[in-house]
């Protein structure tokens, strides 16, 4: 099915209102364009996935978060930085909004590319692509699982923060099950990562034999 009159009408009239858009400073105009996708956002029949909205955020307004146990070799951080000189951002950042800008939920590795990298920085006006995920994920709990979530398939999880990860999801009070269903694990991972930590804690919903007593 095409697109009909009433469309047709539509788009000339916003390209001829978009043309006003060269007038502008380069960073009024980003900022007049964030607002203008957050608005076609709200009409798109897809509202509910983050992708459809794609926001250039500066740089600094962009912060790391405290609990990815992602690590990636300096041989991939190195073709990383290679890819986006080359090609672009060809994906996101995912983040979340907090006090004074954004948290990273996943792109942990793009975003420093974005900073760190001269002529990456130079190339986007010191500015980042940001994604935001869902509002009903704003637990902090629910955005550590999308964290892992994200990043699972790829580089690699240090143990030892990957404990830290699991022991907070559990002194958040959730249960084994929920950890591994949300974090893609298997029972028996989530129980190895609570035994390194050590803590009596970790093992509240547990049932042990009465050879124990």
């Amino acid at each position: 099915m095409g697109i009909d009159l009433i469309g047709n009408t539509i788009i000339e009239r916003a390209r001829e209102l978009f043309s006003e858009l060269e007038n502008l400073d380069a960073d009024v105009k980003i900022e007049v364009i964030n607002e203008i996708k957050g608005a076609l956002h709200e009409h798109s029949p897809f509202a509910g996935e983050p992708v459809d909205c794609v926001l250039w955020i500066p740089a600094d307004q962009v912060e790391a978060n405290d609990y990815n146990p992602n690590a990636v070799a300096p041989p991939e951080m190195r073709l990383l930085e290679h890819s986006i000189k080359k090609d672009g951002y060809t994906q996101p950042i995912v983040a979340w909004p907090v006090e004074g800008g954004y948290e990273v939920v996943d792109g942990f590795h793009r975003n420093r590319i974005g900073k760190e990298c001269k002529a990456v920085r130079e190339r986007v006006r010191g500015h980042l692509p940001l994604t935001i995920i869902n509002p009903d994920r704003e637990d902090r709990g629910d955005r550590i699982a999308a964290t892992i979530r994200h990043n699972r398939a790829r580089g690699r999880h240090q143990v030892a923060a990957m404990s830290d990860v699991v022991q907070e999801l559990a002194r958040r009070n959730w249960s084994d099950k929920r950890i591994a269903k949300e974090l893609g694990m298997d029972p028996d991972e989530v129980l190895r990562l609570k035994q390194i930590t050590g803590l009596a804690e970790m093992f509240s919903d547990q049932e042990f034999s009465e050879a124990w007593d």
